[in-house]
């Protein structure tokens, strides 16, 4: 037992050296044995007073000292010999003493070097902790320099994107004017070459009058020559006539009575005649004279008019060569220019799809489950207003204004104890509907490029989520839906002169009390306890699509179509008063609209989703005093919430297996918690005092969804057909 003493200390000290504690030399119990010695004193003299000689001091040099020591027997010469017995035992127990206070130096050693050896550790392990800190500050740097230089990579890509689009609108309108300019240039070479015919026509019908005009110039040259044809027969005939006359004077002398009975009828004829004879030349010469000095007018009429004609022809012939000359320079400038436009819509195409890119790129590096807060401003109605708005918020509820946490934390005052909290974006009590949207304008854009988008409003009765995805009636009231809606329809139109085609459909359900309805259904009553006649079933594929049986389906065209919708949908929902709020929501609100896109010139197809969810608010029995129907709302909406918060917990934990059936609500979002959605959740607060407890729990919940991870959101470009049934994913 002795020997173990020393390894019994020294385990003792190093126990106390690893746990922290000092060690302190002590002494055994065994010292009190020598504490004559100890104190500087002899050793007491045996029992019976004599003087028996004092033994030799012991040295001990090692273990095998000590085991001879313990070794030894007593050597007496007789069991009556008490005196030789009592000496030996006194030489004994000396040797014991000086054994033990050679294992109390020992000790003592033994305990210095432990200390020096801990004040060795000491130093060493607070080099190692100045050396670990050091490194920590310099990744913490190195950490601080990656952010940084992501920050401004993502302000270059954000910049480039504006560039690019200022660019593409400058291309567009560059278009617009050349189009313009086109569409000029080609009236204008079309009017230039009706002149142009117009001249030629002009010309082909001069040509042929002047061919007409040749043509009645030789019919009058063949009418003179018919005329002297006609008067050289008259002269014939008179000849042969005279001939006549004159046989009839040889052949009829015997008859000169009766030929001058007839002579005298006959040189009146004759004189008639030849006055009708003259009468005919003078009226043919005159018609002749006539007919030529008319016939010369019209033809040096004619000649003036084919000059001034053939003059405009040279005329036209010089305008049209310029008229040809300038189509030719338009026609190769049109050229150019459909190069150019061809060139920049190519690049507008680049362009789109690298935006495409950074935007899903931002987004990813945003986290795929994001999380935005949102505190509504007290209200005239709330109980605990003491004063102005902004001083019961103030009191209660701050926003950090440090570099790191502006726009993006918020502290919360409970019981004199301060609770922070950091999410992806926080919109203070003064934030418009408008700046909500800016902040998701960018999601709601991936639902056109193909993508998968849920977004969804979370919080306590009363808290503001229906105004925050609904809105109010107004321009700058509308809320995350109409807003969202009027982006995709807009954009969609836009898109249209880069040969996108798109086609849209919506449907709209909420869960009531753990059951389905159809708010589109075809004489769907306003009523609040309206009991559903069919069974709707949540199916999903094996491609993360989402379908709901029997659910109506319908084509909308243009954001009108979907006010309509969303007008009937409202006066269809369940809505009830409770004491926290007049028009509470008693279900969860899911608005669906499925995209399909197709572009012939790049042969693209895609198919996005956007889901839009406005959930039933969480409430405390206690404080929204429901009974009845209100009671049992209450209980299904608070069971529903609790089991989405039963998924967020197992997916932040990573466990195998997520309860999504638990609920009809958690059952048609998992697509959207667990799949390759993009989603994003709106945590809304109250600023009241009274709700201090549930905003809490809220910014809890939220802090665990934003820890979230899920799969990597994949781009649907293979378009499929529509059916009855709509994709929830």
């Amino acid at each position: 037992m002795l020997l173990l003493l020393p390894q019994k200390k020294e385990n003792a000290g190093t126990a106390r050296r690893e746990m922290g504690l000092k060690v302190t030399p002590r002494r055994n119990v065994l010292s009190a044995i020598n504490n004559g010695e100890a104190n500087g004193g002899t050793p007491s003299a045996p029992a019976d007073g004599g003087g028996a000689e004092a033994a030799p001091v012991v040295e001990f040099s090692g273990r095998e000292d000590v085991e001879r020591l313990l070794a030894e027997k007593m050597k007496g010469k007789s069991k009556n010999d008490y005196k030789g017995r009592i000496e030996q035992m006194s030489d004994y127990i000396k040797k014991l003493r000086a054994c033990i206070r050679w294992y109390m130096e020992l000790e003592d050693g033994y305990l210095a070097e432990q200390e020096k050896l801990r004040e060795t550790q000491l130093s060493n392990a607070i080099e190692e902790l100045k050396a670990a800190n050091l490194d920590l500050t310099r990744r913490c740097e190195s950490l601080e320099e990656t952010l940084n230089r992501e920050k401004s990579e993502k302000l270059i890509a954000v910049e480039s994107y504006e560039k690019e689009k200022q660019e593409r609108e400058s291309a567009e309108s560059s278009r617009d004017v050349l189009t313009v300019d086109l569409e000029r240039v080609t009236h204008d070479a079309k009017r230039f070459s009706e002149q142009l015919k117009m001249v030629q026509d002009t010309n082909k019908r001069l040509q042929e009058y002047n061919t007409s005009l040749q043509q009645y110039n030789s019919n009058l040259q063949a009418d003179a020559s018919k005329s002297g044809e006609t008067i050289s027969k008259l002269q014939k005939e008179k000849s042969a006539m005279m001939e006549s006359m004159a046989a009839l004077r040889e052949c009829n002398n015997s008859m000169s009575s009766q030929l001058e009975s007839s002579r005298a009828s006959q040189q009146k004829a004759i004189r008639v005649k030849e006055e009708l004879r003259k009468e005919v030349e003078c009226l043919r010469a005159e018609l002749k004279q006539e007919t030529c000095n008319t016939q010369q007018k019209q033809i040096q009429t004619f000649q003036k008019q084919l000059a001034v004609a053939t003059q405009k022809l040279k005329l036209a012939d010089v305008t049209a060569i310029e008229a040809m000359t300038g189509y030719e320079e338009q026609k190769e400038k049109i050229k150019y220019l459909e190069e150019r436009l061809a060139h920049a819509e190519s690049q507008i195409v680049e362009g789109d799809e690298l935006r495409k890119k950074l935007h899903n790129t931002i987004l990813e590096l945003k986290g795929n489950i994001r999380v935005f807060c949102r505190v509504r401003p007290l209200l005239r109605f709330d109980g605990d207003s003491n004063g102005p708005e902004g001083a019961s918020i103030s009191a209660s509820i701050s926003f950090p204004t440090s570099v790191e946490s502006t726009g993006r934390a918020i502290d919360l005052m409970n019981q004199g104890q301060k609770l922070s909290f950091s999410y992806d974006k926080v919109f203070d009590h003064n934030a418009s509907q408008e700046d909500v949207f800016v902040e998701i304008s960018q999601l709601v854009q991936s639902a056109l490029d193909g993508y998968k988008v849920c977004i969804f409003a979370y919080g306590q009765t009363g808290s503001g989520k229906t105004y925050t995805m609904m809105g109010r009636p107004g321009i700058d009231q509308k809320g995350i839906i109409p807003r969202s809606l009027e982006q995709i329809f807009k954009t969609s139109q836009s898109l249209e002169s880069q040969g996108w085609e798109y086609s849209m459909q919506a449907s709209m359900l909420e869960i009531y009390n753990e059951t389905i309805r159809d708010l589109l259904a075809p004489g769907r009553p306003n009523s609040f306890d309206m009991t559903p006649s069919k069974q709707y079933t949540i199916k999903h594929d094996s491609h993360g699509n989402t379908t709901v049986s029997d659910l109506t389906i319908i084509d909308v065209f243009s954001i009108a179509d979907v006010t309509t919708l969303l007008e009937k949908a409202s006066h269809s929902r369940s809505v009830g008063k409770t004491q926290m709020n007049e028009q509470s929501s008693r279900s969860h609100f899911v608005f669906t609209l499925k995209i399909s896109g197709s572009n012939e010139n790049t042969g693209q197809h895609v198919q996005g989703v956007l889901n839009l969810i406005d959930l039933a608010g969480s409430e405390r029995l206690a404080k929204s005093g429901s009974t009845g129907d209100r009671l049992k709302e209450t209980q299904s909406i608070n069971k529903s919430l609790s089991a989405l918060s039963d998924v967020i917990f197992a997916i932040a934990k990573g466990d195998d297996h997520v309860p999504f059936r638990n609920s009809k609500l958690t059952y048609l979002l998992q697509p959207c918690l667990g799949g390759d959605s993009k989603t994003l959740m709106f945590v809304n607060i109250s600023p009241e005092a009274s709700s201090v407890g549930e905003t809490i729990c809220s910014l809890r919940f939220a802090s665990r969804v934003n820890a979230c991870e899920i799969g990597i959101p994949r781009r649907q470009t293979q378009a499929r057909s529509f059916d009855s049934r709509l994709s929830y994913g």
